[in-house]
């Protein structure tokens, strides 16, 4: 990725973080996105987890909510989003294509919405991977490239095929599975969304 597309993604997110209704600092604890992030990743109880590309917190406030033991880190490429990530997660500017943190150093790390402004998505995909613990829990919630067109996008954001996600996980991780995701239970999933789930 440029320095020039870099700073043109960075300044989309500043921007953003002063978008509360499209860019909220909460989320519904209710939602599967949400459920299906907390039975992936299991007990945190004293467990370090990466949010990569936290945004304002929005899942890492709900982990905190529900693990008061578990070291939560954030990540994100906007110190402007940053600003709003509630106390007790420790936050970190930088990219998913080059995170700050040393090989195996979280038990868990998770990507929802985000991936798709990598751009370099298997070099991120990597990154992910390298700083989980072996044995440990990944999961990435984001949108299905069949679906693309749905929705008005940045034209550097990309959106992934099921079975491309499983092979750049299944390059560092022993199982992966995945499935289409939507937002309540009782609504059937669209395509719109889909779920990866990998553990290393």
């Amino acid at each position: 990725m440029t320095p020039e597309l870099t700073r043109r993604i960075r300044q989309c997110f500043d921007e953003a973080s002063r978008d509360e209704r499209n860019f909220p600092s909460t989320i519904d604890p209710g939602i599967l996105h949400v459920k299906l992030l907390l039975e992936h990743l299991g007990d945190l109880e004293r467990k370090r987890v990466l949010d990569v590309g936290c945004g304002k917190g929005r899942f890492a406030r709900v982990l905190q909510a529900e693990h008061a033991g578990a070291r939560i880190w954030g990540l994100d490429i906007s110190v402007e989003m940053l600003r709003f990530v509630p106390a007790g997660i420790r936050v970190s500017a930088g990219l998913m294509t080059a995170l700050p943190f040393a090989d195996d150093c979280f038990d868990a790390a998770y990507a929802v919405e985000s991936l798709e402004h990598a751009v370099e998505i298997e070099r991120a995909v990597s990154e992910i991977c390298r700083v989980v613990k072996p044995g440990g829990r990944i999961a990435i919630i984001d949108k299905n490239a069949a679906q693309k067109g749905r929705l008005a996008t940045p034209d550097w954001e990309r959106w992934f095929g099921q079975k491309e996600l499983e092979r750049l996980l299944g390059r560092y991780c022993r199982r992966v599975a995945s499935r289409p995701l939507s937002y309540w239970e009782d609504v059937p999933p669209d395509g719109l969304f889909l779920a990866w789930l990998a553990a290393k």
